[in-house]
């Protein structure tokens, strides 16, 4: 049976307007959703990122040229809240994702549920977990990037911030690009506070042209912080190679 606490996060996930999210989507790449979290679940979850046991690795960007800060993947099994937020996101995501691949001729559909497609994911060698959990004080910054990890990639991601600018942190903005054909990179600043949620494009999405619709590249990353410290929980519903 599924815990109480999935049971209010699936319930809180399904009482969003999702007309309006697939909207927000197809027209910007993105889709806010306000305070997904409440503070206690985000400080939990903040609070937790030195529990080593939780994860599976742990990534300091300086190291790999990613900018500045650092990150940890959860490893299997996902806590309780991460695993809720996973599997009640996707199945609502799974139709806009789809109808996105339709518009750019790719032929690629996805399960209802998250756990079939995992499996499509586990049966072809991505079998590690990909929720993460990001750490940035002052001056770290996370460079544009895309969260690919392996033939099979799901879409759509969401990233939940877990602090609260002006009290936690100063700066540290979430940045969006897109690169349209034969035109330069548009950006999108887009204003969290604690416990929203962002949805956007993994790497392409649809744009209706004259011609019918055409791909879109986008890549996301965090402005450089000015003081405090700033923590996300990253969710991207594809494992890794």
């Amino acid at each position: 049976m599924p815990s109480g606490e999935f049971l209010a996060l699936d319930e809180r996930v399904g009482a969003q307007d999702w007309g309006v999210v697939a909207g927000a989507l197809d027209g910007g790449g993105h889709a806010l959703i306000r305070q997904l979290l409440t503070r206690e679940e985000c400080d939990a979850i903040a609070g937790a990122y030195d529990e080593e046991a939780r994860y599976r690795s742990r990534v300091v960007m300086a190291r790999h040229g990613f900018g500045r800060g650092e990150y940890r993947y959860f490893r299997y099994p996902l806590p309780d809240l991460v695993q809720g937020l996973r599997s009640a996101l996707y199945p609502r995501l799974a139709p806009i994702a789809e109808r996105w691949n339709q518009a750019m001729g790719i032929a690629v559909g996805y399960p209802p549920r998250l756990q079939d497609f995992l499996a499509r994911c586990h049966a072809a060698g991505q079998a590690r977990p990909t929720p993460l959990l990001l750490r940035y004080a002052s001056g770290d910054y996370n460079c544009l990037h895309q969260d690919l990890y392996g033939e099979h990639v799901f879409p759509l991601q969401a990233a939940i911030l877990l602090s609260q600018p002006g009290r936690d942190f100063e700066g540290g903005e979430f940045v969006l690009t897109e690169q349209r054909p034969r035109m330069q990179s548009r950006v999108e600043v887009v204003p969290l506070q604690q416990g929203d949620a962002v949805v956007f494009a993994v790497n392409q999405r649809p744009v209706r042209g004259a011609r019918g619709h055409y791909r879109v590249a986008m890549r996301h990353g965090v402005s450089r912080l000015h003081s405090g410290q700033r923590h996300t929980l990253g969710l991207i519903f594809h494992d890794a190679s």
